[in-house]
């Protein structure tokens, strides 16, 4: 029988060296991190953008919905007890938001009240279980030698963060790229096939998907780890390439990109080291479920950087879809993406499909943020 303590510290003494460069990129303990109030500004409700009445009852429920995760967490665990009290009624959601959470506003690291908020939703793909002429782009399941080691058992400066990689011998190494992945597979079980392996990038962007069968069934897959390099958006390599101006890469134009230039398809993937591994997920009416675990509703939850928004928390959210209409509503932070980071970053989920898809891919757009916290309890970074 194998000793798994002897063996896991093993595994972290290997590890050192990889947790101690990371330590040091990230600056350890000697990282001066901004005072709280660099990022957030405390303010009034009077601040607040107004919202429609349909609007806050939709975005009060999307957060609600979460509080079956959140009914022991000290932050949350609070306004969660005290919401189960509050009547259907936008007078008494009123009420409880200025009863329980104070009003602050999110700010850039140059002081910025304005930050980009983008979209993404959840793509249906035609493809297959098994491989065919037609659909030969494998959508792998976890790895069975991806090792995962969280860095803040030893280190508690780098909460959240976690090293992966592979043992080769005693020597913990870093895992494959994508590009090697393509070239060489993977010691993983393959769920589905697809036909394009744009389909496979931008599935593995959105974090879940359904992939549509061809009796008439979908097979519903979501994000389950990721081989530890970092996400590196396919549009900024077309854009350093010339191919498309920055003001122009929307997820339409890089899949018409594609395309038209088949042959430097690997080229444009290879571009970007991260690659997702998906679990399957019952099928169900209800949204995908994101980092906290619960289903996210359309158009009011949102993906955002928990190191400056825990998960879980509400928001107040200020910008435009990509048609210039107004969207100012509450949302609630249930997600987290590579790609999504910063102060004043958010992504909003818009549900479900092609027309969903139409809205996420295109939307590129400013807006404002503010954080609806928990009267009496430290800000995150203060915590």
């Amino acid at each position: 029988m194998i000793n798994h303590r002897f063996h896991w510290r093993r595994l972290l003494l290997c590890a050192a060296p990889l947790i101690a460069l990371l330590a040091g990129c990230d600056g350890g303990a000697q990282k001066t991190e901004p005072p709280a109030a660099a990022t957030y500004v405390i303010g009034n409700w009077d601040d607040l953008p107004a919202v429609s009445d349909s609007d806050l009852q939709a975005g009060f429920n999307a957060w609600y919905s979460a509080c079956v995760r959140l009914a022991s967490d000290p932050v949350w665990k609070g306004p969660c007890s005290a919401a189960t009290q509050v009547p259907p009624t936008t007078t008494a959601i009123r009420d409880f938001l200025k009863t329980q959470l104070q009003v602050y506003a999110l700010r850039s690291a140059d002081r910025s009240k304005h930050g980009l908020i983008t979209g993404y939703y959840e793509p249906i793909y035609r493809g297959s279980l098994e491989r065919t002429e037609e659909t030969a782009v494998p959508v792998h399941g976890v790895p069975d030698d991806l090792v995962v080691v969280a860095l803040d058992s030893l280190y508690p400066e780098l909460k959240g963060k976690r090293l992966r990689g592979r043992l080769e011998g005693r020597t913990l190494k870093p895992y494959d790229d994508a590009a090697t992945i393509a070239r060489q597979g993977v010691n993983a079980p393959v769920l589905a096939w697809l036909s394009d392996p744009m389909d496979l990038q931008f599935l593995q962007i959105q974090g879940s998907g359904r992939i549509q069968l061809d009796n008439g069934q979908q097979l519903r897959i979501g994000y389950a780890d990721q081989n530890g390099h970092p996400y590196k958006p396919v549009g900024r390599w077309l854009v350093e390439q010339g191919q498309l101006k920055k003001e122009d890469v929307t997820m339409g134009r890089i899949h018409d990109w594609a395309r038209a230039n088949p042959d430097r398809v690997p080229e444009l993937l290879a571009s970007n080291p991260s690659y997702v591994f998906f679990s399957r997920r019952p099928d169900s009416n209800e949204g995908p479920r994101g980092s906290l675990n619960v289903p996210l509703t359309a158009g009011y939850s949102v993906a955002i950087d928990r190191k400056v928004i825990p998960l879980g928390s509400l928001l107040w959210l200020s910008t435009t879809r990509p048609d210039g209409s107004a969207v100012v509503r509450p949302v609630a932070a249930q997600d987290t993406g590579g790609a999504i980071a910063g102060e004043v970053r958010a992504d909003l989920f818009w549900g479900t499909g092609t027309e969903a898809g139409e809205l996420a891919g295109n939307m590129k757009q400013q807006g404002e943020i503010w954080l609806l916290w928990p009267k009496g309890v430290a800000l995150p970074n203060a915590q």
